[in-house]
């Protein structure tokens, strides 16, 4: 029995045209109707198809939100850590899914509120992250952090990444955070350069919420990004509320490999010790 698959390609990698083309032959061969974004009507959806790297699939999770739809990631790009298999393997992934051999992994995903000064309200949402970044280069920007309205600690700093287990591997992971395991239920705050001896990474319950405000005397305004994607500006005085949200973003899976599996593949870390590689002298 056919499905329907929405192929959200990368518009600017030149292997793109080619695997959307190959894709959408083989899922109409099979008896699934293919759709791409921009005819995309908002019916029920079977299947995300992601052709190129993390941004290409973040811009697909925007497309489904709320829908529960699987997103199957193919990497066309360098690291492309959420894709589940490489570009080779395209032909074989949608065998699987045509087949029914698959899972669904679920990944927590971050409801997001930004409370001006004037109180008005802006709402959004991440699967890997929400930022806080200063606004004048020049300038750091002043911030307190709360974790259930209690504060915690207040200082300057380039900005501040509130990270869900799936972003760690991103943003949070460069700002010096640790990597965590997606099964773990939490939030990630990473301070950015913070001029302060408080400057550690948290790891936060789920059911807390993380609250930075923008102190009434910074020199400098943030702006508030969710993956990147979705913006919202952050006067003198504003604050952002970050929990962890009611909705996942669902990933295809194949086999049981565990997430460290993955850690060493797409990192390419070494596995044996340096002394395994070492010649001894004779």
């Amino acid at each position: 029995m056919g499905g329907r698959v929405l192929i959200v390609a990368h518009r600017a990698e030149r292997d793109a045209d080619h695997a959307q083309l190959a894709a959408r032959r083989q899922f109409e061969q099979a008896g699934w109707e293919v759709t791409d974004p921009e005819s995309h009507s908002g019916a029920h959806l079977d299947l995300v198809l992601v052709l190129g790297g993390d941004g290409t699939l973040l811009r697909a999770a925007e497309l489904v939100y709320n829908q529960g739809t699987p997103l199957l990631g193919i990497n066309l790009g360098h690291l492309g850590f959420l894709a589940e298999r490489e570009a080779p393997e395209l032909a074989e992934a949608i065998d699987q899914v045509v087949a029914g051999d698959f899972r669904v992994e679920p990944r927590a995903t971050l409801e997001v509120k930004v409370i001006h000064a004037d109180g008005h309200l802006w709402y959004g949402w991440a699967l890997n992250e929400v930022t806080l970044e200063k606004v004048v280069p020049q300038r750091m920007v002043e911030v307190t952090i709360k974790v259930d309205g209690q504060g915690l600690s207040s200082f300057g700093c380039d900005g501040i990444v509130i990270a869900t287990p799936t972003g760690s591997t991103g943003h949070a992971f460069s700002g010096g955070g640790p990597i965590v395991w997606p099964e773990l239920k939490a939030l990630l705050v990473v301070p950015l350069a913070a001029h302060a001896l408080f400057n550690r990474p948290l790891l936060v319950p789920p059911e807390s919420t993380v609250t930075v405000e923008v102190h009434a005397g910074s020199r400098s305004e943030a702006l508030a990004a969710c993956d990147g994607r979705r913006t919202a500006p952050l006067d003198v005085g504003a604050r952002i509320d970050v929990r962890v949200g009611s909705q996942t973003i669902n990933l295809v899976r194949f086999g049981a490999a565990p997430f460290s599996e993955r850690l060493v593949r797409k990192f390419d870390l070494p596995v044996d010790g340096w002394r395994a590689n070492r010649q001894v002298a004779r």
